[in-house]
């Protein structure tokens, strides 16, 4: 059974929470990569009877100073916690990142917020973790301080598959260049989606395969084309299997990139409900048809090689 984790919006933890581990990063996907991390973690916890817990920023840092950067995430903040839970964390903090916070010296970050505030007694973080105003606060600046706030810093080795670094960066370029197969090893489990139904212009019902469209708002833009998928609907245990297309439809002159999902054996409506569409197979590329028909046909073939 996964326990609940608490969560916390600023740094004013509770003292049951104080003396902990501490992972600090984005965690965008929690990869293989991190899940390493989260297992060296528990060793600590178990010889020193600490709690564990997660130290991240929303918006992710990168977006907040790049504004241009619209489709970059893996996991959504719901889905980040959710899969905390399962690695049974004790508690997250979620700082928001905003213009003050940016402007915090390292300086003052380590000796205010993690020495006074927070009270590690380890701090878990990646080689090249950067933080502070103008990211002028490295790990070896972290390390200066131990002594004087009482924690100690840990520089786990980043795990290798394939000879590359298992990362939120490696994963992004695989989705986005259609080698979902690789993305999703590294992922250890199937990328995936959480978005609610909208009402979109019922083209597919048009054509007679009715679709599901959600919203893909900030997640990484993976290689327009057709996947073969799994959808789980919200509180509910079992799963659909169906086909998506992502992309901008340019069959009907789409401009705007939208997800589109087509369940087997579904009746029902699914309007304004919350679903998670796990990317399990990339079928191929998306292209423009001359007309409808062949649409349809290849649609037809599409369908065949996901129920495969």
């Amino acid at each position: 059974m996964v326990k609940s984790v608490r969560i916390y919006k600023n740094f004013n933890i509770d003292i049951p929470h104080k003396n902990s581990i501490i992972l600090v990063g984005n965690f965008d996907g929690i990869h293989r990569g991190h899940q390493k991390l989260f297992s060296l973690a528990k060793k600590y916890k178990k010889e020193y009877s600490s709690k564990i817990g997660v130290l991240t920023f929303e918006p992710m840092p990168k977006m907040f100073f790049n504004k241009e950067l619209k489709n970059f995430r893996i996991s959504s903040l719901q889905q980040k916690i959710s899969y905390l839970k399962d690695l049974n964390v004790d508690f997250v903090i979620t700082k928001k990142f905003d213009q003050k916070f940016s402007k915090i010296k390292s300086t003052t970050f380590i000796t205010e917020i993690l020495g006074k505030k927070v009270k590690p007694k380890f701090i878990f973080v990646s080689n090249n973790f950067k933080f502070g105003n103008k990211r002028e606060g490295n790990v070896g600046q972290l390390i200066k301080f131990e002594k004087l706030c009482g924690y100690k810093v840990i520089k786990p080795q980043p795990l290798l598959i394939n000879k590359k670094i298992a990362s939120s960066s490696l994963i992004r370029i695989l989705l986005q260049e259609g080698k979902l197969e690789k993305a999703n090893r590294i992922l250890n489990r199937n990328w995936s989606v959480y978005g609610k139904v909208q009402k979109g212009k019922q083209l597919g019902k048009k054509i007679g395969f009715p679709t599901a469209n959600i919203d893909i708002q900030d997640y990484v833009l993976a290689c327009p084309g057709v996947y073969a998928v799994r959808v789980k609907r919200i509180n509910k245990d079992n799963y659909f299997k169906g086909i998506a297309n992502l992309g901008y439809r340019p069959t009907f002159n789409g401009k705007k990139i939208l997800l589109e999902v087509h369940l087997f054996n579904f009746s029902g409506n699914l309007y304004n409900k919350y679903l998670t569409v796990e990317f399990k197979k990339f079928i191929r590329k998306e292209k423009k048809f001359k007309n409808v028909d062949q649409l349809k046909k290849q649609i037809q073939n599409d369908l065949l090689k996901a129920k495969k």
